[in-house]
This record gives C-alpha cells, structure tokens and sequence, in this order.
C-alpha cells in the first residue's frame, strides 16, 4: 500500500474492550504491510498501548483518565439521552483537532470504536470511517426484531413485546445522544448524525461476529443498504467474525496458583459496571462454596479477597477463561467472545440494549443466561449460576461456538476489509 493510503486507528481509551480490539486490528494491519498509525485523546486504558509497545500520538487535549470514565458513564444507553457525552465546546475542540491531524497525515481512513467525534471529523477532513464497537447492533438485527425487551430498570414494567418493538423499532429511530453532534456539525457545515442508530455506523460498520451466531446469513448482512433518512446513504456493513483481546499481559503469579488448586473458579469480569454491582455479585455468588476470581480493572476491590476469593487488576483474559467454569460478565462482545472462544459459558448482566443482545445471542444457543443488573445481589444471580455450573449443557454449547470461531481469524478479517476500502479509487 502506497504511503498516501494512511490507515489510522482511533480508540476510545476510557473502554478496555476497545483499546484490545484495536491492538489486534493493529497487528493484523501491520502484518499486511499497511501504513498504519494509532491515536486516542487518552484515557484510563491508554497504558496498553504502551504495554503493546504500539507508537502512538495524542490528538486534541489530552483526556484525563477522571474524564475518560465520566464520558463512558454518560454514554449511548447509560447517559442522559439529552446529551452527547462531550459538551458542545469540547466537541467542537476535538473534531477540529482530529480534522487536522487527518489532513497532516494524509488520511485515507480512520477506524474507531467510540471515539465519536469521528462522526464529524472525518466528514470535515474528507477521509472515510470504519465502525468496530457497533458490534452486532446493526440495522438488519432491528429489521428482524432481534434485540431482546431491556433489562434497563426504567424499561421492566413493560410487556416483553412492547419492549421488543421500542428497541427494534422506536429506539434506533430516536436522535438520543446526537443533539450535541448536530449543532457541531451544522457550526461546521458538515452532514450530521440522523438517527442513534447511525451514530456508532461509519462508512464501513465491522460485525465482528459469525452468521452462525448472530442468525443473519452473511450475503443477507452484507448487502444491506440505508434505506429514508435514518442513516447516513453509504453506510455498509461487513462480518468479520469474532474480535477480541489477546492482551500481552502474564497471568500473575498468585493468579495461575489460584487457578491451579482444586475446585471449579467463577471468573467475574465486570469491566466496565461499577465497584458496587461487582460486590453485590460477589456475595451473591459466595453461598455455592466456588472460589472466585474478580477481575477489578481500574477499581480497589481489594476487600473481596478472602481464602475463596482472588482479585486481580487488569487480566488478560483469554488465558483466563479457559481455566474456568463460568464467566460472568456485562455483556459486552469483548467479554462474550472471548468466552465462547474459550468453550466457558456466559452468565451476562446486561447493562444497555447492546449487551441484551450479545447474551440473547448465546441464551438461544444454550451457552448464557441472563441476570438484570438489579438482580445483581439477589439469589435470582444464584440460582442462575448454581443453574449453569450444574448443567453440563452450557458448556457443551459454548465448546460448539469455541469450534466454529476457531476457524475463523476476526482480526485478520477486519484488517483486510479496511485495507480494501482504504485502497479503492475515488472514495
């Protein structure tokens, strides 16, 4: 690829399921010989970059890890629908920023998660954007009713179907989150952002999943097209198959010990929830006598540790998973992949309609159940795991996804689609 077909990468460093996946995108890239380049505002995660060893440049003021953390709390189904996670100033400050950067660069394509200042900024330097974090949240999974009713406690006094219908057909319609990015855009005279639904599509949206999961042949999928004025006209989408961290972490020490001794381990990863819900789930969990292993992250969780319980920080969790006999987790597609990568059943508490989905997926293969995270302290949480550990159905269905993604390099995928749109004449 010549060097004015620059690719460039841009995670959003308040999310470790992003910042992963970007690695590995990254490495697939890199193999191929593409003239590629990783830059972030910052945030909480931006330290595995530098563990990766990845170059990388800071576009924009540099975002604290305090805010990176209060953008993802206020994010797409967690946040105030009447905002758009960054105010109208702040906003405004970044695509500018990022539009530069892309010109000096010479940007042919950027690919993010949710760094969605991207939306604009790559309206406004006139380079094409490729979507990873969408996940399999995508307009045919609305057009065929796929997303489960919420599990949100605003939502549960509805009916199952009246719940299903506003999140298949009333929710992606909505312009919740996109004020702010319309009155940045309308300022800039670029397009702006029609629909929710079109705010985590780029021009290339990556369905990091296989047709055998997600229930959506990949001929149906990929020759979808925007259809009125909910999205933006070009937007395509492409499967690429699982995508996830492999991070280039050890497993500590007293980690593998703890692993290593008699007994099935229940892996809590709630990476993303808060340090509340993960102790609620840990108590909830205690009455089956399972040793626990608690992946804090950023959170001081450390007076959960006891004989039964071992807390670890940020662990590399596809050495993790497959060590255990269950992994409970928000949801998110990072977490669930890498568990059915690993044959380890899902026990999701899903926090948004997104992660709804990714457990639903699962619960219709028999590999996941489902817990509201308002349950996450109650003996409903118990049962379920009690359920899960004793039934030896879970993981034999879990183990038939293991195999179908074994043959399948996501990573690789995804790479060759960017490089494809990236190298086509006259985008």
């Amino acid at each position: 690829m010549s060097p004015e077909h620059r690719i460039v990468l841009m995670p959003h460093c308040g999310y470790l399921s992003e910042t992963s996946r970007m690695l590995e995108i990254h490495r697939a890239l890199v193999r191929r010989g593409a003239s590629v380049r990783m830059a972030t505002h910052g945030g909480v995660h931006e330290r595995l970059l530098r563990a990766a060893g990845v170059d990388y440049d800071i576009v924009g003021p540099h975002m604290t890890d305090a805010r990176s953390v209060e953008i993802v709390a206020a994010a797409t189904g967690l946040g105030d629908v009447r905002q758009s996670m960054y105010d109208d100033a702040e906003l405004l400050t970044y695509v500018r920023a990022e539009a530069e950067y892309f010109r000096a660069h010479a940007t042919r394509t950027v690919v993010t998660g949710y760094t969605l200042t991207t939306m604009l900024s790559t309206r406004l330097a006139g380079a094409a954007l490729v979507s990873e974090h969408n996940g399999c949240w995508v307009p045919p999974v609305f057009e065929r009713g796929l997303v489960p009713a919420p599990s949100m406690r605003r939502t549960r006094h509805l009916p199952g179907p009246v719940g299903r219908l506003l999140v298949n057909r009333v929710l992606p319609r909505t312009g919740f989150y996109c004020g702010g990015f319309n009155r940045v855009a309308a300022r800039l005279g670029v397009p702006g952002v029609p629909s929710l639904a079109a705010l985590v599509l780029g021009d290339l949206a990556l369905v990091p999943e296989i047709p055998e999961v997600l229930g959506i042949p990949a001929a149906e999928l990929e020759s979808w097209r925007p259809a009125g004025r909910r999205y933006r006209p070009d937007t395509r989408l492409r499967y690429t198959g699982p995508l996830f961290a492999h991070l280039d972490l050890p497993v500590p020490d007293r980690v593998a010990d703890f692993l290593a001794a008699p007994g099935p381990v229940v892996y809590v990863a709630l990476t993303s929830s808060t340090p509340d819900r993960v102790r609620r789930v840990v108590r909830a969990l205690r009455p089956l006598g399972v040793r626990l292993l608690v992946a804090a992250t950023v959170h001081d969780l450390t007076d959960l540790a006891d004989d039964r319980t071992c807390v670890g920080t940020v662990l590399p969790s596809h050495l993790i998973m497959r060590r255990v006999a269950l992994a409970v987790t928000g949801g998110g597609q990072g977490s669930v992949q890498t568990a059915m990568a690993s044959g380890t059943p899902v026990l999701g508490l899903p926090m948004h309609p997104e992660q709804d989905l990714n457990v639903a997926l699962l619960r219709r293969r028999h590999a996941a159940l489902a817990v509201a995270p308002r349950h996450a302290g109650s003996a409903r949480l118990t049962r379920a795991a009690a359920r899960m550990l004793a039934d030896p159905r879970f993981t034999a269905a879990a183990r038939r996804i293991r195999d179908l993604y074994a043959a399948v390099d996501g990573p690789g995928n995804a790479a060759d689609a960017i490089i494809e749109l990236t190298a086509r004449p006259g985008d």
